[in-house]
């Protein structure tokens, strides 16, 4: 039996499985690349494995990876543990979600690449951490916005942003 690398070795059989079991439904190729992110531990999907599903489908190698860039919640890096967004919508910017954005990045100790966009996702070291930004949560009034894992948090300040950092560092000491 083969293996294929999800971040960690994964049978192809399981691989085959979730294909079989979305391949006749609508959206087959969404649900199947969603399942297998979903798995892998790091939240990604290696390039590995869309070659792999591209052969079972079958579909382009080239569809897939628009399929993957074109929607936001698939990544092909590693991803953080946890996930931080922040809005860099106009009420967001105005009321100061860049200066946030910034003490972010230099208080995770994260550069960004040279060669990627300011919209790329970045990530700690560790991967602890990954830093998304949106044009728009839709939470105008009360801005500046940032969620963590999905859950907002308003108004948010420079201090705020640090205690609630603080808190995820705790959580992630006790689980060690």
């Amino acid at each position: 039996m083969m293996d294929i690398s999800l971040g960690q070795t994964v049978q192809i059989d399981w691989l085959d499985n979730i294909i079989e079991k979305h391949r006749a439904k609508p959206g087959a190729v969404l649900k199947i690349l969603e399942e297998i992110q979903e798995y892998n531990k790091h939240k990604y999907l290696p390039e590995d494995t869309l070659k792999y599903i591209s052969k079972k489908i079958p579909v382009s190698l080239a569809h897939l990876f628009s399929v993957v860039t074109f929607y936001s919640f698939f990544n092909l890096q590693p991803q953080g543990k946890y996930t931080i967004t922040i809005c860099r919508g106009t009420a967001c910017h105005t009321r100061g979600s860049k200066r946030l954005l910034d003490h972010l990045k230099s208080y995770l100790k994260i550069e960004e690449n040279s060669e990627g966009d300011e919209h790329d996702p970045l990530t700690t070291k560790d991967k602890k951490f990954t830093i998304r930004t949106v044009a728009c949560f839709g939470q105008c009034a009360l801005a500046p916005v940032l969620a963590v894992d999905g859950i907002i948090f308003s108004h948010m300040t420079e201090e705020k942003l640090y205690n609630l950092l603080r808190s995820f560092e705790r959580k992630v000491k006790k689980k060690k």
